[in-house]
């Protein structure tokens, strides 16, 4: 489960921008940082200080690249567990203290917990499911990826 940006956070017009501009074609060279922040007419500092700023304030939840994980050797899966909602929070933090754990979230179901499990290897996802289900009792259902789709999601800043 991950936290919810905080209700009092202002982006200003600096902020939006680096939002819609940096959701794609994020420059890759010797200081991509510094290429991007040209871009909005700011120094790489500022860039760099902003964007910490988003990530502690949870309006970012996370800023990197997108990789195909299998054409690195690796593998990912969608998971999730039926969790008792006496603890679901216990369950959660048990789930989220494994690296390879990514994209917590509760959903209304009778399966209320899904994640993304992203490791190294293939032979990573059943480890990282053994885990799992050792640390918190309760059987994970892996849901393997059988196609592939592009979707680009960019989304507005508002505020």
């Amino acid at each position: 489960m991950r936290e919810r940006p905080a209700e009092n956070v202002c982006l200003d017009a600096v902020d939006r921008r680096i939002l819609a501009e940096l959701q794609g074609d994020f420059p890759i060279c010797a200081r991509p940082y510094q290429a991007a922040a040209e871009g909005l007419g700011i120094s790489e500092a500022e860039l760099i200080a902003r964007l910490q700023r988003l990530l502690d304030d949870k309006v970012l939840t996370r800023f990197g690249p997108m990789y195909q994980i299998e054409r690195m050797g690796g593998a990912f899966v969608l998971a999730a567990l039926a969790v008792p909602e006496t603890a679901y929070e216990t369950v959660a933090a048990q789930v989220n203290a494994l690296p390879a754990v990514a994209h917590n979230y509760r959903r209304e179901h009778a399966l209320n917990m899904w994640f993304v499990l992203a490791t190294e290897t293939p032979a990573g996802i059943a480890e990282a499911i053994a885990q799992i289900e050792t640390a918190t009792g309760l059987p994970v259902h892996a849901f393997p990826k059988e196609r592939e789709y592009f979707v680009e999601m960019k989304l507005e800043a508002r505020v």
